[in-house]
């Protein structure tokens, strides 16, 4: 369950507003903890922009190799990102970025030891891959569509572990 604060009328308070205003959380007497957690992304591609990517012709180079490398570093960026994310130690991360029938599928997975959660660090390294996949690929065709960004497992912290449903 998130964490949650309830006013003296018992109704919910939102966490990251006091008075109305935006604040960061404070953390600091949570313990940290060996946090994990998974995303994925879709990268849908027309045939034009598959057709380059199996015939190796694109000119700027290999756009999954360029994909995960962008993924291994948006994990460790998301804090200048997601305006009210903590700045967290980001200790493993790996990014699979892999051509399937439904497109390339990116997955991330980050790892932590903190006293606050990895899912917007995995969240981010997903997306910013998929936005590279695009990069690369764009002068093949703007088609692409960037699809289905969401968190597939966590597990650590306070609020327990979470596996997605299958799709």
């Amino acid at each position: 369950m998130p964490e949650q604060t309830v006013s003296e009328q018992g109704t919910p308070e939102l966490t990251h507003f006091v008075d109305g205003l935006p604040r960061m959380v404070d953390v600091t007497g949570k313990v940290a903890t060996t946090r994990t957690a998974s995303a994925e992304a879709w990268v849908r591609l027309p045939p034009e922009a598959r057709a380059a990517l199996l015939a190796g012709t694109n000119p700027k180079g290999d756009p999954l190799v360029v994909a995960r490398l962008g993924g291994l570093a948006g994990s460790k960026r998301t804090a200048e990102l997601i305006l009210l994310c903590h700045p967290i130690p980001v200790t493993g991360a790996d990014v699979q970025v892999t051509l399937e029938d439904g497109g390339v599928r990116v997955e991330a997975t980050v790892r932590t030891t903190a006293p606050t959660g990895v899912e917007m660090e995995a969240l981010t390294a997903a997306t910013v891959a998929a936005l590279n996949v695009y990069d690369m690929l764009k002068a093949a065709s703007k088609a692409i569509e960037i699809t289905d960004v969401r968190l597939l497992s966590k597990t650590g912290g306070k609020s327990g572990d979470y596996q997605a449903p299958a799709r």
